[in-house]
């Protein structure tokens, strides 16, 4: 297990929702603060405030977002169009794996068929979050 993915479990067991636990891993590589993104992804918990997606894949967007847009206020961004894709092609990674995105789904929520735990859902993010640098 890599130290990011026992980094990441450590803050989902002390109270980070999945997006927080995912998105806190990654900071040192980005020089961003970890209580400011705490506070930044606290609302992507839960399938984004009891919405549809994942948290640990909204965490994990927003580190792809963060390594691979080159945009700004100012200018707007050239990037967006591949960002989304990245993303995309690792949510693919997911779902191909655990059977689903959606965070109702994966909890079992209607069905009672748990398809994945938030401790394996952060595993599997930060897994594809760190493959994906690894490779770009």
């Amino acid at each position: 297990m890599s130290t990011k993915v026992e980094h990441a479990l450590e803050l989902h067991n002390r109270g980070c929702n999945c997006a927080q636990a995912v998105a806190c891993s990654f900071c040192k590589e980005f020089g961003i603060d970890e209580d400011e993104m705490f506070r930044i992804a606290e609302g992507f918990g839960l399938g984004m405030g009891c919405m549809e997606m994942c948290g640990a894949l909204s965490g994990m967007a927003m580190i792809i977002g963060l390594d691979n847009s080159k945009g700004s206020t100012e200018e707007g961004s050239k990037t967006k169009g591949t960002t989304y894709k990245k993303i995309r092609e690792q949510v693919e990674r997911f779902v191909g794996k655990n059977g689903s995105c959606i965070c109702r789904e994966l909890k079992g929520v209607d069905t009672g068929k748990v398809l994945c735990s938030c401790s394996q859902c952060i595993e599997d993010a930060v897994k594809l979050t760190e493959k994906y640098l690894a490779e770009r």
